[in-house]
């Protein structure tokens, strides 16, 4: 799967209302729309300027509806999916934020910078926190006009590559 549009994302996403997955290793089932919208909107919180990472937040749950019963290969499926319309680091932190390899001593992990790191742990964070029942974190439709903007600062820097 490869997503090429803003609306075929938008889909994917309306999609999750209603499908249960894990919010984290262990938890409990959550509502893969609603624990999206969760995870963004604690991310805008806490890291209003970062558009890249919120939206991070927002999309990391398309490996769960997509591979529901793959635990190994859905982040990696995720990210090659969001890769050509969200760009390199969207996927990235896609793919990255439940790998326990983040937390390993710096000789057994790969190779990431620390802004990478940071960014990554803060996802994992908010992941783990967006499981609140009456948390207020709007309608999938407030972002759009988001995702329509790293995606067109995605396909800009990819044109000049």
């Amino acid at each position: 799967m490869e997503l090429r549009s803003v609306e075929e994302l938008m889909d994917l996403l309306h999609a999750c209302r209603g499908a249960r997955g894990t919010a984290c290793a262990g938890g409990a089932p959550v509502d893969l729309h609603d624990h999206a919208l969760q995870t963004a909107a604690l991310l805008r919180r806490s890291r209003p300027a970062d558009k890249e990472l919120q939206v991070a937040g927002l999309v990391h749950v398309i490996g769960q509806l997509s591979r529901p019963g793959d635990l190994t290969g859905r982040a990696d499926h995720a990210a090659g999916a969001l890769r050509p319309l969200l760009g390199e680091r969207v996927s990235l932190l896609v793919r990255l934020h439940r790998e326990d390899r983040v937390q390993e001593p710096a000789v057994h992990r790969p190779v990431m910078d620390e802004p990478v790191m940071d960014d990554v742990l803060i996802l994992r964070q908010a992941d783990e926190s967006a499981r609140t029942a009456g948390l207020d974190a709007g309608v999938l439709e407030d972002w759009r006009t988001v995702l329509e903007l790293v995606s067109a600062r995605h396909a800009r820097l990819g044109a000049v590559d």
